[in-house]
């Protein structure tokens, strides 16, 4: 599923979309670190799912690209700390 997640870099962002509905974490990259200062899920998409989903894939990339994860986003700091094969990627 983390393969569906795309990194839009005109927009500076990583999207998912899921049934017509796109779920998003806006970031910019500073020195080997990944900061995502905003995770959006459209009301349609709350509470199913989605969200997780995205964080899955950006610590995927994040991850793949030797990056850590500075989570200014109150949602992409819970998540990371509700994933405690992500730790390591918090900066």
């Amino acid at each position: 599923m983390t393969d569906a997640v795309h990194d839009n870099g005109d927009r500076s962002r990583f999207e998912l979309a899921v049934g017509g509905e796109v779920v998003f974490a806006t970031y910019r990259r500073e020195a080997g670190q990944l900061v995502i200062s905003y995770v959006y899920a459209p009301p349609a998409l709350r509470g199913t799912g989605a969200a997780d989903r995205l964080m899955a894939g950006v610590a995927a990339r994040a991850r793949a690209g030797g990056e850590r994860i500075v989570p200014l986003c109150g949602y992409a700091r819970a998540w990371l700390r509700r994933h405690p094969a992500h730790h390591d990627l918090l900066a």
